[in-house]
């Protein structure tokens, strides 16, 4: 592993520092940066939230969520007693201003430190945190401030939100996070294309048939219900994680891993998405909704059971045909597909490139597969080159694809951290490179509203789907029409 070098003392203040994110994800992150060092000892956390709570209730809370949520044998008592010193509670209300005094006293005199604002709450609370920041005298010259997704509902509220976070936060003082922007396996996207002269030259439309990205869940929308039921699939996963693959797949080389460089690049990509019109919408596009079935052998309900038997047209799978109209991609579709409740917790992106102008093996059984190239985000991280070997034997010449496959927790051999473990180390480095830009959320919501209003223009109906499949079926009969099929687990 890297050498873990520890970050410059903070002051991190979590708003909703009692919610669902800070207690499943933020704290486990930090508190596992803290046990390998990386937080001095100065450093403090502090969780805002508008209910009176005391410290004590605090750090029960705390304990109890890392004791739930941190791996099997990662809680240590000796390290919690060192972990919980630097935790403090302070109860501050998004709209009452003038009700901070407890977070006031607690940064008085702080005001060197690198200071950050985490906003772990809806984003309709975004403005009004960021005001009361400002009202209260509490943004310094190393403050940042970091804005969960989604941002916004579409681009007009993405631009509002933008707008009141942007009078009380310089632009580089804000950082818009998408946690699939730190999984090692994205950032070895990165690696894969321009530290290996291997990839360059069949990077591009004259060796790739065509690419597929996979972000599926085996659980369904849950205890989240009535918020999804607002959002939908296209919002909540394709408009940011999904887009996000996208640019970092197809973008350019960067002049430099420079935080403007990389993002430079990757707002081209947006602004080359072809727009899917109310006429290309029911070809390019598939909406469904998942019905009662079976995952992993358990019976599960349908969406609408879990809405209490409410109708809702709100889509819990999108598929989609994108294509980027540029040199380098011309003609080369991407297919996306996201959902809930499918087969499996599974997300990847597969490489097909094209069939070999010419087979020399006409007598085999079998054509000669086209390569394949797998990015495995997960459930296991990993890198697979599928290619066409000659089976052993004196038999015949007959041909098989064979895998070459690496798999970084095998090869690295260390735990894998957590996607906010990094992201939450970039902020406190004051290192952008890995969150979105304005440009880049309003040039994906600018595309992603086009498609929306396709569905509305053209009445797009959502497709049912049984929990435990791999979606409707007309997913599939959008790449059949291609000629194509999806590359997935039986």
């Amino acid at each position: 592993m890297a050498q873990l070098l520890p970050v410059d003392t903070f002051d991190l203040v979590i708003f909703g520092g009692t919610g669902d994110l800070a207690m499943r994800k933020l704290l486990p992150a930090l508190y596992h940066r803290d046990k390998d060092g990386q937080i001095t000892a100065e450093s403090r956390i502090i969780a805002a939230s508008r209910g009176a709570l005391t410290q004590q209730a605090y750090l029960e809370l705390v304990e109890e969520a890392l004791k739930s949520n941190l791996a099997e044998g990662d809680f240590d008592e000796a390290h919690w007693k060192v972990f919980a010193r630097r935790l403090h509670y302070a109860q501050a209300d998004a709209y009452e201003h003038d009700g901070w005094g407890e977070l006031n006293k607690l940064l008085s005199g702080y005001e060197e430190r690198t200071r950050v604002a985490y906003l772990a709450t809806a984003p309709g609370l975004f403005g009004a945190i960021a005001t009361g920041l400002k009202s209260n005298g509490l943004v310094t010259e190393p403050s940042r401030i970091v804005l969960e997704k989604p941002l916004g509902r579409d681009l007009d509220s993405a631009r509002d939100i933008n707008d009141a976070v942007g009078q009380c936060f310089a632009e580089n003082q804000i950082y818009r996070i998408d946690h699939y922007l730190g999984k090692e396996t994205v950032q070895n996207l990165l690696a894969l294309r321009f530290g290996n002269s291997l990839f360059e030259p069949l990077w591009r439309r004259s060796a790739i048939d065509h690419v597929q990205i996979t972000v599926s869940e085996d659980l369904g929308v849950g205890g989240r219900v009535e918020f999804y039921d607002r959002v939908g699939a296209l919002r909540d996963m394709v408009q940011n994680h999904m887009l996000q693959l996208v640019c970092l797949f197809a973008m350019e080389a960067p002049s430099s891993l420079d935080q403007n460089a990389v993002r430079d690049e990757k707002i081209k990509v947006l602004r080359s998405l072809k727009p899917i019109s109310a006429e290309g919408a029911k070809k390019h596009s598939v909406r469904g909704q998942y019905s009662a079935g079976a995952v992993n052998g358990e019976t599960v309900d349908g969406y609408l059971d879990e809405l209490d038997g409410g109708k809702s047209t709100t889509e819990t799978f999108v598929a989609l045909k994108l294509e980027i109209e540029n040199w380098r991609w011309s003609g080369v579709p991407f297919y996306l597909r996201t959902g809930k409740r499918l087969k499996a917790k599974h997300s990847e992106i597969v490489v097909q490139f094209q069939d070999v102008p010419h087979s020399i093996f006409p007598e085999q059984e079998y054509n000669v597969s086209p390569n394949l190239l797998r990015i495995r985000l997960q459930p296991d991280e990993g890198v697979q080159l599928s290619v066409m070997a000659k089976e052993p034997g004196p038999g015949g010449f007959e041909l098989k694809p064979v895998s070459l496959d690496l798999s970084f927790a095998e090869t690295f051999g260390v735990r894998y951290p957590d996607a906010y473990e990094r992201l939450l180390m970039e902020v406190l480095r004051g290192n952008p490179a890995l969150f979105m830009r304005r440009d880049e959320v309003e040039a994906a919501w600018q595309w992603i509203d086009g498609i929306i209003d396709s569905w509305q223009t053209s009445n797009q109906s959502v497709e049912s789907y049984v929990s435990g499949s791999w979606g409707p079926s007309a997913a599939a009969l959008m790449l059949d029409r291609d000629g194509r099929s999806w590359h997935q687990e039986d």
